[in-house]
């Protein structure tokens, strides 16, 4: 997808064209993979962009930096007042936005600790894997790709470098025809997809990965699974096997990018009648509205611009 631009982008404390936040060639972070990120997303509503879960972004953010060993020069405070103030510059009624903390050029070397920089872009981006995929879901692959183990790359930090492993598997799905891939942890287990966490439905009951395997705190699957529980679900967070997935009656996937998006297909099998369920459909619209401003039980999840 090309980026629009906007016209300001958020750099090492100041707003800056956008053309003119660029980095070195000798960026240690291009060369060895050791910088931070986060996804986040605005939405419009009613009172004017509203960012989703701003303060636990960007506290995530912090968590990835110190499980990288890297000092961030700003608070997570900080950043979320440079995220409204770049969404003001800007005039941006929704976008993503994208903070990335990276290390500079002073010297190269696995071992150099050069100066921290951060930054902050923010665009328009629609729905991740379309927007037909929301309404009628997506065809998934269990990839042949490993989901990383947590005692070679941390699994619960967004570090820049970690995500090869996500890409591989992307680029192995849908070059074979898909539209995303599911990953099994090191033990056989489903894991997450390239960018989402991974649910299912069955018997009327609501199936996710436990946070303590190899997946990412996911804050939009901490969001449904509080959407859950308020409408009465029974909730389980444990290991289980693809055949789960292939006998489950709904599978869904969530995400900044991908919001909840249904999953009508794994390896070729059909996921229950093959399109979006009941309680996927409620639970997406859920979450459509508290992202728009549109359920006050979840109003402290919106940070206004």
């Amino acid at each position: 997808m090309a980026i629009p631009k906007a016209e300001n982008m958020w750099v090492d404390g100041r707003l800056v064209p956008w053309d003119t936040a660029q980095v070195p060639l000798l960026t240690h972070t291009m060369h060895y993979g050791v910088g931070v990120f986060e996804g986040i997303r605005a939405y419009e509503t009613a009172r004017g962009p509203a960012v989703f879960r701003l303060r636990e972004h960007m506290r995530r953010l912090e968590e990835s930096a110190h499980i990288v060993l890297m000092q961030l020069p700003y608070t997570a405070d900080q950043l979320c007042a440079a995220t409204v103030e770049l969404i003001r510059a800007n005039g941006q009624k929704r976008c993503y936005l994208r903070p990335v903390a990276w290390y500079g050029d002073e010297a190269m070397g696995l071992g150099a600790v050069n100066t921290v920089h951060v930054g902050i872009a923010a665009f328009e981006w629609g729905a991740y894997l379309g927007e037909e995929a929301l309404r009628s879901g997506i065809r998934a692959k269990i990839s042949s790709f490993q989901r990383r183990s947590a005692n070679a790359i941390p699994t619960k930090g967004k570090i820049t470098g970690a995500y090869v492993n996500s890409v591989l598997a992307k680029r192995e799905a849908k070059l074979g025809g898909y539209d995303e891939a599911i990953m099994l942890d090191e033990n056989g287990f489903v894991s997450e997809a390239t960018g989402e966490n991974v649910f299912i439905v069955k018997d009327g009951e609501l199936w996710t990965p436990k946070l303590g395997g190899a997946i990412l705190a996911g804050i939009t699957r901490d969001a449904v699974l509080r959407i859950a529980r308020d409408m009465g679900l029974s909730v389980h967070e444990r290991d289980f096997t693809r055949e789960l997935l292939y006998c489950a009656d709904e599978c869904f996937l969530t995400g900044t990018a991908a919001e909840v998006t249904p999953v009508r297909e794994v390896d070729d099998r059909r996921v229950g009648e093959g399109r979006m369920g009941p309680v996927t459909r409620e639970l997406q619209a859920t979450f459509f509205r508290a992202a728009r401003g549109q359920e006050p039980r979840y109003a402290s999840w919106l940070t206004y611009a």
